[in-house]
């Protein structure tokens, strides 16, 4: 069955590729969604990432598929002919899996517009209902330069990545930021009447919700203690849970001149199972936390997530999960 949480025993995942891994020419989505906080856009290094930072990525990626492949997990790949405008690196952001829906979302960065051809031949068996984003320039909000309170977009149509949204059964929890409207959240509904979209609010708009709350298991959550300031903020199905609050995370670092993602990065983990996730190797603070709650973490080199924006959960798309 396709899956539906985030925590299941794992079945089969898509697990990214870094070639042709680039920062596209500037245009009005990549400056309000993705460098809203950069005063002087000139410093940002377009172009292909250099290539230890390709070669690095891709040597963990594929330690991480041997890892997955030793828990009987089948794992696929992009299709490295599809050359991306952007990466490949992050399949999460570009396709949301839930239950019996698979939906291409209308991502709001123009250049990852035809990331999901790169997955396609995936789910060549499956319905699969394509969402395209128009890139009008209305739909992003200039006002959001420099203030971290404005967010990036509009509300003149859907737009999201389908990283916004973390999947627990009949609930799905969306996250309101520079990449993700409220009018995704509300399509979203529409396209699963059955199942509930939580929107999550002013709690972080840089960006997707990965690394502000990690679903372990069925009742117990792992939390960003510098987003989450009260439980109270957490849509009501998720204030009932049992909670770890991630330790300071170890600063890995990244490529001089690229960073896309704060140190909080690093509790970005994957959970093959409910008791074992994988884990960036010098965590050693958040595996001791784990462990007592009878979580083992497999701790893997991930050593450019700083550098390319993104961790074990986001280059991953699950989808099968054995339902338990």
């Amino acid at each position: 069955m396709l899956s539906k949480n985030e925590w299941d025993p794992l079945e089969t995942v898509i697990v990214g590729v870094a070639d042709d891994a680039k920062i596209p020419a500037i245009d009005t989505s990549l400056r309000t969604v993705n460098y809203a906080d950069v005063k002087n856009i000139d410093e940002i290094l377009v172009g292909p990432y250099p290539q230890q930072v390709i070669n690095e990525a891709n040597e963990d990626l594929e330690k991480f598929v041997e890892f997955l492949k030793s828990c009987n997990v089948s794992v696929l790949r992009p299709n490295k002919n599809v050359v991306p405008s952007y990466y490949n690196y992050c399949p999460r952001d570009g396709v949301l899996v839930h239950d019996n829906l698979i939906l291409s979302t209308p991502q709001p960065l123009k250049a990852r517009h035809n990331e999901y051809y790169a997955l396609q031949e995936h789910f060549e068996n499956n319905y699969v209902t394509i969402t395209k984003c128009s890139y009008d320039e209305s739909l992003y909000n200039l006002n959001c330069l420099g203030d971290p309170d404005t967010l990036a977009l509009n509300e003149t149509e859907p737009a999201f990545d389908a990283a916004n949204i973390l999947r627990d059964n009949d609930n799905l929890y969306y996250l309101v930021s520079n990449s993700g409207n409220k009018k995704g959240a509300e399509y979203l509904q529409e396209l699963m009447p059955n199942k509930k979209v939580w929107t999550i609010e002013g709690v972080y708009s840089y960006m997707h919700l990965d690394s502000t709350i990690c679903l372990l298991r069925e009742g117990l959550m792992l939390l960003n203690p510098s987003r989450i300031k009260s439980i109270d903020q957490l849509p009501k199905p998720l204030q009932s849970w049992d909670y770890i609050w991630c330790p300071e995370p170890v600063d890995i670092g990244h490529y001089p001149g690229y960073c896309n993602a704060s140190t909080w990065i690093n509790m970005n983990l994957f959970s093959v199972n409910p008791n074992l996730v994988a884990l960036e190797e010098n965590q050693d603070n958040l595996r001791k936390e784990l462990e007592k709650y009878n979580i083992d973490s497999a701790m893997l080199p991930m050593r450019q997530q700083r550098t390319l924006g993104g961790g074990f959960h986001c280059v991953t798309l699950d989808i099968k999960r054995k339902h338990t």
